[in-house]
């Protein structure tokens, strides 16, 4: 089995005013990458930010940090170029979002980044399947893509468990309302990367939240392994 155990804290979450230093203060607790939220006012309600501050935020934490970018727009098409500019690692984008899948899949990998795909809480994973063997993440969204501090949406872990079970390679992230209460769950279905926003970024103590939200997925892909 190639898949880690990986947890990238959402960076809406985090205080906006200091953006570069929050980013650098998450990846000091341990994170493994950092997830940051693209939304367009179009494919959901909310409007957050492009890739010009992504291009800033670069400049700022350096080449370390791996820029995870879930690309909630309505034309993915149109910011693969700008996003790998700026120095993004992985360009997530929705599939509900594109008419053209394997055509987008090509444009990221010849841009240079990392092919995440990502669903919706209504759109069914085997609508993914037929792409998973071409990109390096799927990404289940465990609540309404938008609005950050929703409640987890349990009833999304048998697409997980399933794409796990056919794809046993495949980074499969997890997205919304994700933290301690909830980390078994995701680990189990068999989650490996785990994007969690309030939980870890509102915490007292980040280093420790991240440190249990690795050590839960990390047993769990050892269990499996020992279980295959």
């Amino acid at each position: 089995m190639a898949y880690s155990a990986k947890i990238g804290p959402s960076i809406l979450s985090s205080d906006l005013s200091c953006l570069g230093n929050e980013c650098v203060r998450m990846m000091e607790c341990g994170a493994d990458y950092l997830h940051l939220d693209v939304m367009d006012g179009h494919f959901v309600p909310n409007i957050t930010f492009g890739h010009p501050m992504v291009e800033c935020l670069r400049k700022s934490v350096g080449q370390d940090p791996f820029f995870d970018m879930h690309m909630m727009v309505s034309r993915p098409e149109q910011w693969v170029k700008p996003m790998a500019a700026a120095g993004a690692n992985q360009y997530t984008f929705h599939l509900e979002a594109t008419t053209n899948p394997g055509n987008l899949i090509k444009e990221i990998r010849e841009s240079g980044m990392k092919v995440g795909l990502a669903i919706k809480p209504g759109t069914t994973v085997e609508e993914l399947a037929p792409w998973a063997n071409q990109i390096d993440m799927a990404l289940v969204m465990t609540v309404e893509p938008g609005f950050g501090g929703q409640k987890f949406m349990e009833d999304m872990m048998p697409k997980v468990s399933w794409l796990r079970s056919q794809f046993p390679s495949l980074d499969i992230e997890v997205d919304g309302g994700v933290g301690p209460d909830s980390i078994h769950k995701c680990a189990e279905a068999g989650a490996n990367m785990i994007v969690s926003g309030s939980a870890v970024i509102g915490s007292d103590d980040p280093r420790s939240v991240i440190a249990l939200l690795r050590t839960v997925v990390a047993e769990a892909i050892q269990k499996r392994s020992l279980d295959r």
